[in-house]
């Protein structure tokens, strides 16, 4: 799993982690666990993805997927990655 640089304090600086989870939602679950606090940056309150946080599984945006129930088979690339805004 790719982690953004502005989630690294959370991963002691790795950019990639790995994680198990046959879709996308327990590969989160176990992220957070292994790594306390991350889960929060990347859902909301109820559990589903932040507004600004893209996840991709191999170049598939969830979002236009199954959402947390985008299958990850073994060796999968995931991806988190912070929207930018901003500009005139």
């Amino acid at each position: 799993m790719r982690i953004p640089t502005i989630l690294r304090t959370y991963t002691g600086g790795a950019a990639d982690v790995s994680g198990d989870g046959a879709t996308l939602r327990e590969v989160l679950q176990k992220l957070d666990a292994d790594y306390p606090g991350i889960g929060a940056r990347i859902l909301d309150e109820n559990g589903k993805l932040r507004r600004f946080v893209n996840v991709y599984v191999g170049d598939e945006d969830v979002r236009f997927a199954d959402g947390l129930d985008t299958a990850t088979p073994p060796g999968t690339q995931i991806s988190v990655i912070p929207a930018v805004a901003g500009g005139q």
